[in-house]
């Protein structure tokens, strides 16, 4: 604890200067989306770099097909080693007439509510992140020495534009990516004064669906009561996708699906997530989920299936009395557990053309899907992050699952064959993507020191399951 103790002294101490350092990469414009910024994006890894190999890590830039990757190690032998993964690259400032202080001059504001926060694009996603771990590695370094565990950081810089080009480089650097543990810092804490360990990222399934009827369109008066409307065929098969409970009904859909521990549910219950706080917001007030579930489980560990946009016949202004002779809809799925991507295609298809009448045709788009990512609940790391949280927040953390999917977490998992541990310390209003992105000076000094506490704790024997 002494130890420890010494290098949360240091980070209190050495806060400014902190800032100081982020702000200088804060100014770089390295927005990964647009060619124009190809020469700040590979400016933005240079710095972080320098910075990393100035602490004694073996720091260098890697090229991929887009954006170099800044790939450093401090090696630690006898010790745990952690996989550090975030990303340098953000998103674009527009509409820039929308930002009250400009974007890449980062700058300490006040809020309305008194807090205190740096204003930049990039300051919660992901460079104020990815510094919350590399000022605690730099106080570590700083009182000891040495880090407790051995560390590689990845830090790649096109996550904002789909990371196409970072699986096929982390299966090509299997090798040098060895670690026990992987930990990622780009999600958020539950509210301001609690903490967040994501444990699951649900997976994704992709089609599109035309369906085509007759070879023009027709007029509803002369073909009206005789033709096949494809418009109504397709209403049809999306209303036959979800049982009167909500349910999802295409065959084996929930294979692989678990229930979430009791002990978990008692947590969830705990944390007052209603209808009103959730859905009110965005003018909804009543769950459309399964029946029987709580609206936490709705959104966090149970599969979804959703239609995500929809086309057919007539929709300009006024009236044209037209019965179609194509519609399309795009429809997701959001996966849980050991669901698998393939065997839901292969159940789609067998649903879908199962409902299209003899003279008409369908056509099934697949994309690429992605398996659901999920922490053992018993998992030593698991329980040394979360003590580790608990220390510095002086409230026990949450153990969240994340309705959306960060694609890299399951490469990790299936090159590497490594879990991922997600803490991060951004909030519901960081304005993550739109103007006046902020991230509070609390989460930037306390994410640094949980990461000191983290580190520490995976240095713990069976921290990390040796």
């Amino acid at each position: 604890m002494a130890a420890l103790d010494a290098v949360l002294s240091d980070i209190d101490r050495d806060l400014d200067n902190s800032l100081e350092r982020l702000f200088a990469w804060l100014r770089i414009e390295s927005i990964s989306t647009d060619p124009a910024y190809a020469g700040e994006c590979r400016r933005a890894a240079e710095w972080l770099k320098g910075d990393l190999a100035a602490l004694g890590f073996d720091a260098s830039l890697r090229e991929t097909g887009g954006h170099p990757v800044v790939l450093a190690h401090a090696p630690k032998p006898g010790a745990p080693h952690v996989l550090f993964y975030g990303h340098y690259d953000v998103q674009p400032v527009d509409p820039l007439e929308l930002w009250e202080t400009t974007p890449f001059d980062p700058r300490l504001v006040s809020l309305p509510d008194g807090r205190r926060a740096i204003s930049a694009r990039g300051a919660a996603d992901d460079k104020g992140q990815v510094m919350t771990f590399v000022e605690a590695c730099r106080a570590w370094k700083a009182i000891h020495g040495e880090l407790p565990v051995g560390v590689t950081l990845l830090i790649e810089g096109a996550e904002e534009n789909g990371s196409k080009d970072l699986p096929e480089w982390v299966e090509a650097n299997r090798d040098e990516l060895k670690a026990d543990l992987v930990l990622v810092c780009d999600t958020g804490m539950w509210d301001r004064a609690t903490p967040a360990i994501t444990s699951s990222l649900r997976g994704l399934s992709y089609f599109e669906v035309f369906v085509r009827c007759a070879d023009r369109d027709l007029h509803s008066g002369l073909f009206g009561g005789a033709a096949a409307n494809p418009i109504r065929v397709l209403s049809r098969l999306i209303s036959d996708l979800h049982d009167d409970d909500g349910r999802i009904t295409l065959p084996g859909f929930y294979d692989g699906v678990r229930e979430t521990p009791a002990e978990v549910l008692e947590q969830w219950r705990g944390l007052d997530l209603t209808p009103e706080s959730f859905l009110g917001p965005v003018g909804l007030g009543l769950p459309a989920g399964e029946r029987g579930r709580m609206l936490i489980e709705q959104i966090q560990s149970r599969p979804t299936c959703d239609v995500n946009g929809i086309v057919g016949g007539y929709t300009g202004e006024g009236t044209k009395t037209v019965i179609a002779g194509q519609a399309s809809a795009k429809i997701s799925f959001r996966l849980v557990d050991d669901q698998d991507p393939e065997a839901i295609a292969a159940s789609f298809e067998s649903f879908v053309r199962a409902r299209i009448p003899a003279d008409c045709s369908v056509e099934i788009v697949t994309h690429k899907g992605s398996r659901a990512i999920a922490l053992p609940f018993d998992m030593p790391a698991l329980a040394a992050a979360k003590g580790a949280l608990a220390e510095e927040w002086g409230v026990p953390p949450v153990t969240i699952g994340s309705g959306g999917s960060i694609p890299i977490v399951g490469d990790f998992k299936r090159s590497l064959g490594l879990d991922s541990l997600l803490v991060g310390f951004g909030l519901d209003d960081d304005r993550v993507h739109s103007p006046n992105e902020k991230y509070d000076l609390t989460s930037f000094h306390k994410g640094t020191r949980s990461w000191a506490r983290i580190l520490a704790a995976l240095a713990e024997p069976g921290a990390v399951g040796r």
